[in-house]
């Protein structure tokens, strides 16, 4: 999905209205039932659908979206009110249009304008589990003022106790340059319209925007098309670009079909770490997964994950035949047979290879010899990992993750998945694609090793590798979300990433 600059969304959606007049509601009627979806969501994975929601909303389009997606979650039976930082009578066109929808059906507002009215209003209002952060759009500039800032300190003053929901942008947001202002909106999650703005891929953002979630708005495809690509270089990836890439299942299919994963990993050290990968990739939809292991991790293996098959020992020169897609590395340990095994792997490998954890570590300094592999290679390092990879520093890794990741690719020949908060999927001479789902919970032990599982599940599948590596990030990360909204972010496990996989792969809508 590519980053456009918000005022080519203005103006997209500006020729489009003035062809058709109707589309002015029709967006905004779309823009609010996709919100509504995805708070929907997010109050189901908190096992609470019911939960009452509150919209903090501006007189503009942006309120207009929180108008409609209140009248959405009435639908639905999920309890909304809204909090409107300006007289009623400031409200216009398609936002005057939903507004008065909303207070004939009897959804409940109040006006939140002054200061007095807003210490007497948080004073004596609880907060919600859900605020909703509907104050200003893409449009707005420099630092909030008088309600709208006493709405954003507000909401932030919540986030111990509320999950904040952005609407297309945090307020206070730069959506072009990802520069915050000094009071901006620290939100959990952002659905943003039609297209990623350009700003939201800057660092700079991501301690704002949460994890971002997109959704289509009406506008036509033409219109779409046209919008300039303000990032030539960097994609996003977006949950409408899984679901192309993971289609639904025909009925006439068996096991056979999709696949053999082989996982070689474990040590007496991190016997665990397999376990983790396994869980990851029965989760994948792939048909067998075939484990070469350390007998002190086979009993956990059997006891865990019992769809796998512990069939074979860990050796320095594996039984490789049969298998659709190789994984190497979690758990392995250090030591010359680790670098040994690797270098067999990228000898003999039958088929797709990703190399993970201290399978990355036993090639550090020496990326080159990646490229000696007949088959395809991911490498899925963390920033410790490929800095050794690559003979340098964390400092540096993490100084320009774009340039790592891209040099990578350039000197292994191989996909570089480099993970962390935007994980990037790097390959030469093409587009960077950034992940923006996930959360901070996931930076505990295990979580990669449930991704490594994933997307070895994805390529035994047959998925070409890049796409694969797109969709397995994505899911992980979505699945990271709903683990953090259901264990919270401090108290979720690697597991609970794994258990999380179905409802990820149920949003992508396939069965």
């Amino acid at each position: 999905m590519k980053f456009i600059a918000s005022e080519t969304l203005r103006k997209a959606e500006a020729r489009a209205i003035a062809k058709d007049n109707s589309l002015a509601t029709g967006m905004m009627e779309r823009a609010g039932r996709g919100l509504a979806r995805a708070i929907h969501e997010i109050a189901v994975q908190m096992d609470r659908p019911s939960v009452p929601v509150r919209f903090l909303a501006g007189p503009g389009n942006n309120g207009g979206d929180a108008f409609a997606a209140a009248i959405a979650l009435r639908d639905v039976g999920q309890p909304a009110e809204v909090w409107l930082t300006c007289p009623r009578e400031k409200l216009r066109g398609a936002a005057k249009q939903f507004f008065d929808e909303m207070a004939k059906l009897g959804v409940p507002w109040r006006e939140a304008v002054g200061e007095r009215a807003w210490q007497r209003q948080t004073e004596t209002t609880l907060a919600p589990p859900i605020l909703v952060d509907a104050l200003l759009g893409t449009g707005a500039r420099g630092e909030p003022l008088g309600d709208v800032r006493r709405a954003v300190e507000y909401v932030n003053s919540k986030r111990p106790f509320s999950i904040i929901v952005a609407a297309d942008v945090p307020t206070g947001l730069d959506a072009d340059t990802g520069v915050p202002a000094e009071c901006a909106v620290r939100a959990d999650f952002t659905v943003t319209m039609c297209l990623p703005k350009v700003g939201m891929a800057a660092p700079a953002a991501r301690e704002h925007l949460g994890s971002l979630t997109l959704i289509p708005i009406g506008i036509p495809r033409e219109y779409v098309d046209d919008m300039a690509d303000a990032s030539p270089d960097l994609r996003m990836t977006s949950v409408m670009d899984v679901r192309r890439l993971l289609p639904p299942r025909p009925r006439d299919v068996h096991k056979g079909t999709y696949g053999t994963a082989l996982l070689l990993g474990g040590s007496a050290r991190y016997p665990g770490a397999i376990v983790l990968a396994a869980e990851g990739a029965v989760r994948s939809g792939v048909g067998f997964v075939r484990v070469a292991t350390v007998e002190s991790a086979t009993a956990a293996l059997v006891a865990r994950v019992p769809e796998a098959i512990a069939d074979l020992r860990l050796a320095a020169e594996p039984e490789l035949a049969g298998a659709d897609a190789v994984l190497a590395g979690p758990g392995l340990g250090r030591g010359p047979d680790v670098a040994a095994l690797v270098d067999y792997l990228l000898r003999k490998t039958p088929a797709p290879l990703l190399l993970d954890a201290d399978a990355i570590n036993a090639l550090a300094g020496r990326p080159e010899a990646v490229r000696a592999c007949a088959q395809p290679v991911v490498l899925t390092p963390h920033p410790g990992e490929l800095a050794r990879l690559l003979g340098t520093d964390v400092a540096t890794i993490q100084g320009d993750r774009l340039a790592a990741a891209r040099a990578a690719a350039e000197r292994t020949g191989a996909i570089v998945v480099l993970k962390g908060a935007g994980t990037l999927i790097a390959q030469a001479g093409h587009p960077t694609w950034i992940n923006l789902t996930g959360n901070p919970g996931m930076a505990c032990g295990g979580c990669g090793d449930v991704l490594a599982g994933l997307l070895a599940g994805l390529l035994a599948q047959g998925l070409p590798p890049f796409d694969a590596a797109c969709a397995a990030v994505w899911l992980h990360g979505n699945a990271g979300d709903y683990a953090a909204l259901r264990h919270t972010q401090p108290a979720m496990r690697a597991s609970d990433v794994a258990a999380a996989l179905p409802a990820a792969f149920r949003y992508v809508s396939l069965r």
